[in-house]
């Protein structure tokens, strides 16, 4: 199968199983906003403007996993395991990775793939070196395959070195295969923070 077929069929998938998801855990998704409202004041949703596939911008949806307007009350490109920005639903959330469960809205209306490189602000995108740049050449993904090979416990290179791959490669089986990968390593928690319990957004200088 060739690769352009391949990727409408990705596509395809995506729409599939993101809308699916969306209608089969809609329940849960209202829980856990009432929930975010609840712990502390703020919206249940936090926005974040990214770079999508060829550098387009769009708004990122996660679940608030922090205090109201902690970008500007702290370091906006670090947090760490014992933040006192996060608030207690959010630790939660952050734990299990249900803070990324709204990017399936992401996914639906074409901003986002199920699979493929993690988006990073558009701040940064802008200063990618020109082996980085082609992290791009895909629609950001829900999960991936730096994702499922240890997350925020590789480096920034070691992440740039496994999405390239990814792109390189790409084939349904490899989606397919993330994405079997990615269930059992949510349960395991591996990589939510990185070595010292910190994680740190690459910002070139």
């Amino acid at each position: 199968m060739n690769r352009a077929l391949q990727l409408g069929l990705k596509r395809t998938l995506d729409i599939v199983l993101s809308a699916a998801a969306l209608l089969l855990l809609a329940p849960l998704l209202l829980l856990i906003g009432l929930a975010v409202r609840l712990d502390s004041p703020g919206p249940a949703l936090f926005r974040l403007r990214v770079a999508g596939r060829n550098a387009r911008p769009f708004e990122l949806l996660k679940f608030r996993t922090m205090i109201k307007e902690a970008q500007q009350k702290g370091d906006p490109f670090e947090t760490a395991v014992d933040d006192p920005r996060i608030t207690r639903v959010g630790r939660f959330l952050r734990r299990w990775s249900l803070d990324e469960l709204p990017q399936l809205w992401n996914v639906l209306r074409g901003e986002m793939s199920l699979v493929g490189p993690r988006p990073t602000f558009v701040e940064v995108a802008r200063r990618y070196s020109p082996h980085e740049v082609h992290r791009l050449e895909m629609r950001p993904g829900l999960t991936g395959w730096a994702q499922v090979n240890g997350r925020n416990l590789l480096s920034w290179p070691q992440r740039v070195e496994f999405d390239l791959d990814y792109i390189e490669r790409y084939s349904l089986w490899l989606d397919l295969k993330i994405l079997a990968r990615t269930l059992p390593a949510l349960a395991r928690r591996e990589g939510v923070y990185g070595e010292g319990g910190k994680v740190r957004m690459h910002h070139p200088a």
